[in-house]
């Protein structure tokens, strides 16, 4: 949940976001400082429809600054930009640090950062007719040794969705996954778990690794205009690549690698965005409820 606020100035457009959720955390839990990020973003920076965007993201324990440029390309050709990114990690007190609590290092260089140009290519298939949909999309990322210390890697990921009516009822099914070779830092590894990847545990809970397959299911059926109850199952694993992530982050934060969720839900429409809460049960019969909203008109 959060709020976010568009500026003008000319063609360029500035996005300002703040994440409130954290903002309610840190009022009742005292956590560190909210989320927030700045966003520059030219829609035609030379004239042919370039388009270059430089933000920066400051979370609960990194600091990211990121340039990426975009070049025009027919939609038939898979679409690229080149990403120029730089993050620093964060610990409690918001100073930059090079090893965790257990001493294990939080970089991949070694040092309180990492720099990277990458290379970004995105290839995207959709289809929808009255009664069904389906999409497709495939991201791939080259990691570009500019400089020595600079992270060398590949990195794609999928996903793939099918929407079938069935009476009055609607069910999605979807698969993702992914997988990353080469030069990696910790904070890199696919997070498996949590609102949006395997309902019933905590953001991340399920596993972190080089690898990872989600399966999700939802079936929605109608109440009224505006409310629609689901019904929902979903799944997903490291693949057994935890202990390739250095350090091993996983294995020491006691998660299980592979997990399951199921659960049930409601989905509004409201003025201000659509509000889902789900109700949900894992693996070892734990139950969790997820609040989360969309398309926020702030």
């Amino acid at each position: 949940m959060g709020a976010q606020k568009s500026i003008h100035a000319g063609k360029a457009k500035i996005d300002v976001n703040v994440d409130l959720t954290h903002k309610l955390c840190t009022s009742l839990m005292l956590l560190p400082p909210i989320p927030i990020s700045l966003c520059i973003k030219h829609p035609n920076l030379f004239g042919g429809s370039e388009k270059l965007d430089v933000s920066w993201d400051k979370g609960l324990y990194d600091s990211t600054v990121l340039v990426a440029y975009r070049r025009p390309r027919p939609e038939w050709l898979p679409q690229q930009c080149f990403v120029l990114q730089h993050v620093n990690i964060l610990s409690d007190d918001g100073r930059s640090i090079t090893r965790d609590m257990e001493g294990f290092p939080v970089t991949c260089s070694g040092s309180t950062h990492d720099s990277m140009v990458v290379l970004k290519q995105e290839s995207r298939y959709a289809k929808a007719t009255n009664d069904s949909f389906s999409r497709f999309s495939m991201q791939i990322e080259q990691g570009i040794p500019v400089l020595s210390k600079w992270l060398i890697f590949n990195k794609f990921k999928f996903v793939a969705t099918k929407g079938l009516k069935l009476g009055p009822a609607f069910l999605v099914a979807s698969l993702t996954g992914g997988s990353i070779v080469g030069d990696m830092a910790p904070y890199q590894a696919f997070a498996v778990g949590g609102l949006g990847s395997v309902r019933g545990y905590g953001e991340g809970a399920v596993g972190s690794g080089r690898s990872c397959l989600v399966a999700n299911s939802e079936l929605t059926l109608p109440l009224t205009e505006t409310l629609n109850g689901a019904l929902f199952l979903d799944c997903g694993s490291d693949l057994g690549s935890g202990r390739l992530v250095p350090g091993n982050p996983a294995l020491r934060q006691g998660k299980p690698g592979s997990g399951t969720g199921f659960g049930y839900g409601l989905r509004y429409k409201s003025p201000i965005g659509h509000l889902q809460i789900d109700y949900a049960m894992n693996s070892f019969k734990q139950k969790t409820v997820f609040f989360g909203i969309s398309n926020l008109g702030l």
